[in-house]
């Protein structure tokens, strides 16, 4: 009897045959990706200046095409053209001096009264609910209504348009300082009352730079409020300044005159807050803040 091990005779034991390695797969290689262009970026101040330029090309189109007649608005060139004879006679710079010192004169009073009076409603509950209910009511007093009332109590000269201009500075400051105050985070506080600071140094360190935002947005409104409420305040018995001019070209219907003063308040406004931008980059460099999206 064979064992199993045994192999019957005449017969080859079976082989093992291996599969042949499979070939290599050949290495593909993708095509190039083309080079994306970089997208064309205009820059922020061209984009800024894009719409005054816009304007000023149709409101110069419209004028040398007649759709708008000189008797309604002059033209551009018009007015360039009077603003360069103004100047020459002096009379355009020194209406700027007589309307800027009026301005920094009544921004510097209504700054002194906002700062003292939010400073006092901001830190202390008494002076909250002594001041605060009182900047409400005055607030909703249309100040441009108080010019009559202020003619009477000042006179003709200086005191009323200075009191007005100091007037429309007060309320925006106050509040946005006022308001900054009141939203510094209590955790910060309480840090800093374990840190040691006593009442000074927690006004110093901690709510005084918390409030600094908001005061600054505030100043921005004071100082457009400021040349608004000079427009209104020149208007009345005045002898100098850009509203002095508005109003005797007003009388002799010179449009060209009244456009250039509306330019000459929207430039000094601009300029104001282009200077309280730059102050905000420098003040608040510490501050982390979204600046939009996109390019």
């Amino acid at each position: 009897m064979s064992s199993p091990n045994t192999t019957v005779s005449g017969t080859s034991p079976p082989t093992r045959t291996t599969a042949p390695p499979a070939p290599a797969a050949a290495k593909t290689t993708a095509p190039p990706r083309p080079r994306k262009r970089p997208a064309l970026r205009v820059p922020r101040s061209v984009r800024r200046a894009a719409g005054p330029v816009g304007l000023l090309a149709v409101w110069y189109l419209t004028s040398t095409t007649g759709v708008l007649p000189e008797s309604v608005l002059a033209s551009p060139v018009d007015v360039v053209q009077r603003a360069v004879d103004l100047t020459r006679t002096g009379e355009l710079p020194q209406a700027i001096a007589a309307s800027g010192r009026r301005a920094a004169i009544g921004f510097l009073i209504g700054a002194a009264v906002a700062l003292a009076l939010s400073l006092t409603a901001g830190l202390f509950r008494l002076g909250e609910d002594v001041i605060d209910a009182s900047m409400g009511m005055f607030r909703a007093i249309p100040w441009v209504g108080l010019i009559p009332l202020f003619i009477v109590w000042f006179g003709i000269d200086e005191t009323p348009k200075i009191a007005l201009v100091a007037l429309g500075v007060t309320y925006p400051l106050y509040f946005n300082v006022y308001g900054g105050i009141r939203s510094a985070d209590a955790q910060l506080i309480e840090a800093g009352r374990m840190a040691g600071l006593g009442r000074l140094g927690l006004i110093r360190y901690v709510i005084l730079p918390s409030a600094l935002p908001g005061a600054l947005v505030g100043l921005r409104y004071a100082l457009s409020t400021a040349w608004l409420a000079l427009v209104f305040a020149e208007q009345v018995n005045a002898d100098a300044g850009i509203g002095y001019l508005m109003s005797n070209a007003q009388q002799y219907f010179q449009t060209d005159v009244i456009v250039l003063c509306l330019a000459v308040y929207a430039v000094l406004g601009l300029l104001c807050d282009f200077a309280v931008r730059l102050l905000s980059r420098r003040l608040l460099a510490w501050r982390a803040s979204f600046e939009g999206e996109g390019t």
